[in-house]
């Protein structure tokens, strides 16, 4: 097997993909490992910003290397944009990032309801409100 690089991959089906790759030329049909394939896509904004969308490439999948065979790409370059695989380093990373994050004030995994969320009183205080609203002598004029 050879060494692993960043290679940017357009199949002949006319996706694009970035990953990691490895050769293995041991047998007579050489094979590319693919670990994390991931998709990215610009995205520009009217403003002038620009961002980069990245998604897996086989988004169901429990594993993270897959294998390709040579008929099935039309080109592959190397990629060397220390940009770009910083965002796919940190997309990795924080894709096989397991650990859930909750709030440290939150008991037992409740969030607390607030305005924000749509609270805004208790069934007891809105039927009192509605009430006295009813009750209320409107004069028409």
């Amino acid at each position: 097997m050879g060494d692993d690089f960043y290679a940017i991959i357009k199949l002949i089906s006319g996706e694009e993909i970035l990953s990691l790759v490895c050769v293995d030329e041991t047998n007579d049909q050489p094979i590319i490992i693919l670990h994390s394939p991931v998709v990215m896509n610009m995205i520009n904004h009217p403003g002038g910003a620009s961002y980069v969308k990245v998604k897996a490439w086989i988004e169901l999948a429990d594993d993270d290397m897959f294998v390709l065979q040579y008929d099935r790409i039309l080109t592959i370059t190397e990629c060397r944009d220390e940009k770009i695989i910083s965002i796919y380093d940190r997309y990795v990373q924080e894709s096989h990032d397991d650990t859930i994050r909750f709030k440290t004030n939150n008991i037992n995994g409740k969030v607390p309801i607030n305005q924000t969320m749509g609270y805004i009183s208790t069934v007891e205080d809105a039927r009192k409100k509605l009430e006295d609203i009813f009750k209320l002598n409107i004069k028409e004029s």
